[in-house]
C-alpha cells in the first residue's frame, strides 16, 4: 500500500477530510476576526458564509472567472435591494413583491452559462429588505466582506491543496444556450416568479415566525421538473438539520467569537463528513453561517421555528411543483433511454438522471430505474446514492 493511500494519510480520504475541516475553520475564523477589524459589522455574516462554500471539498481549483463573477453578482443583488427599498413607500410585503420581481427578471435576463447566478441575484436583492441596515454603506460593508471570505477561502484551500487532489466532478452535459426571447418565453419561469412574488405574503397568511423562508424556498428549490425538486428539498431539509446543531452546542457555550465561529462552521464540515453526507455540505454551512453568525447566540425556540418555516417553504415548493405545470423528469428519461435510437438526446439523458433517479427513489422505484440504466448501457454514469 503507497502512502498516498494509507488511511489518515492527507491524500486518502480520511485525510482530505481532515484538511477539509481546517480549512474552513480557518478560513471563517479569519474571515470573521478580519471583517470585524474593519468595522463590517453585520457583513461579517456573509464574509463567513462565502469563506466556507467557496472551498471545494474534494480541494479541486475553481475556474478564475468565479472570482470576479461572484462579487459581481452579489454587488449587483444588494445595489438592486438597496436602491429600490427608498423608493418603496408601501407595506413591507409589497415592498419584497416589486424587488423579487425586478430581482427575477433581471436574473432570467443571464445567460444559461450564468445559470448558477440567477439564484444568487433573486437571494441578494431581498436582503437589504431583511434587515435595519439598507443603506449604500450597509450593502458596501458586505460586499467588502464577500471579497474578503472568498479571497480567504480560496487562498486556503490553495495553499493546502496537494498534488494527489484531483480535477472536479464531471457535471451532465449542458443544453444548448437559449436566446433571451426563448429564456423569457420558459413557463417554469413565470411559475416561478409569481409564486415567489407572492412567497412572502403567503408566509405571513400561515403565520411563519421567518416568512422569508418561503421565499427561499420558491427560488431555491422549486425546478422545472418534480425529482429536481424533490433532490433539493431533501438536500435543503437535511443541510437545515444538521447545520442547527452546532451553533446552538458551540455559540451557547462559548458565545460568539471568532474563534467560536471557526468551531462552529469546523464542526459543521466535521459532522457532516462523518456521517457521510458530503453532498449535503453547502447546504448545512449556509445554514450555519448566515442564521448564527449573523444573528448571535441561539434562544431555544429559534430552531424547532426556523426548521417549521424552512419546512413550509419546502412545502410550497412542492405544492407548487405538484399542482401547476408538473413536469416528471423520470418519465422523461424513460421516454429518451427506451428508444430505438438516442439521437441528440444522450446530453438531455445526463441531465435529467439525477433528477429521475430522485424521483425513482420516493416512488420506490430505484430497482427497476438502476435496472433500465443497465440496459441502455455506459451512455451515462448512474451517480452515487444521496449525490
Amino acid at each position: 500500500m503507497s502512502a498516498a493511500s494509507a488511511p489518515g494519510t492527507p491524500g486518502a480520504p480520511g485525510g482530505q477530510s481532515l484538511r477539509l475541516v481546517l480549512v474552513v475553520a480557518l478560513a471563517t475564523s479569519l474571515t470573521w476576526a478580519t471583517c470585524h477589524t474593519l468595522g463590517l459589522g453585520s457583513g461579517a455574516a456573509y464574509g463567513v458564509v462565502l469563506a466556507a462554500v467557496i472551498i471545494r471539498p474534494d480541494f479541486s481549483r475553481w475556474p478564475p472567472a468565479v472570482f470576479v463573477l461572484v462579487p459581481l453578482v452579489v454587488g449587483l443583488g444588494l445595489g438592486l435591494g438597496t436602491a429600490l427599498r427608498p423608493l418603496l413607500e408601501a407595506p413591507p410585503v409589497w415592498q419584497f413583491a416589486v424587488v423579487t420581481l425586478c430581482a427575477q427578471l433581471l436574473a432570467q435576463a443571464l445567460p444559461d452559462r450564468l445559470m448558477l447566478a440567477r439564484n444568487l441575484i433573486a437571494v441578494t436583492a431581498v436582503l437589504p429588505l431583511l434587515g435595519s441596515d439598507a443603506t449604500w454603506l450597509g450593502a458596501w460593508h458586505q460586499l467588502v466582506a464577500v471579497v474578503i471570505g472568498v479571497a480567504i477561502g480560496a487562498t486556503l484551500q490553495a495553499l493546502l491543496r496537494l498534488p494527489s487532489d484531483g480535477a472536479p466532478p464531471k457535471h451532465p452535459t449542458a443544453l444548448p444556450a437559449r436566446s433571451l426571447a426563448e429564456r423569457f418565453a420558459d413557463r417554469f419561469f413565470w411559475r416561478k416568479l409569481i409564486v415567489a412574488t407572492l412567497a412572502l405574503s403567503i408566509g405571513m397568511g400561515l403565520g411563519a415566525l421567518n416568512p422569508k423562508y418561503l421565499y427561499f424556498g420558491v427560488v431555491l428549490l422549486l425546478n422545472d421538473s418534480l425529482g429536481a425538486t424533490l433532490a433539493r428539498v431533501r438536500d435543503r431539509m437535511v443541510g437545515v438539520s444538521l447545520g442547527v446543531l452546532m451553533p446552538w452546542l458551540v455559540f451557547n457555550t462559548f458565545g460568539v467569537n471568532d474563534v467560536a465561529v471557526g468551531l462552529t462552521m469546523g464542526g459543521t464540515a466535521g459532522l457532516l463528513e462523518a456521517l457521510g453526507l458530503r453532498a449535503h455540505l453547502r447546504t448545512a454551512l449556509i445554514s450555519s453561517g448566515v442564521t448564527f453568525a449573523g444573528y448571535g447566540a441561539l434562544t431555544d425556540w429559534y430552531v424547532p421555528s426556523r426548521w417549521i418555516d424552512y419546512l413550509l417553504g419546502c412545502g410550497l415548493a412542492l405544492l407548487v411543483c405538484l399542482a401547476f405545470d408538473r413536469t416528471s423528469a423520470l418519465r422523461r428519461f424513460r421516454t429518451l433511454a427506451e428508444s430505438p435510437t438516442l439521437g441528440g438526446g444522450v446530453a438531455e439523458l445526463e441531465r435529467l438522471l439525477p433528477s429521475a433517479l430522485e424521483e425513482a427513489r420516493w416512488l420506490g422505484q430505484e430497482k427497476e430505474f438502476r435496472a433500465l440504466l443497465a440496459q441502455r448501457g455506459p451512455a451515462t454514469d448512474t451517480p452515487q446514492p444521496g449525490a
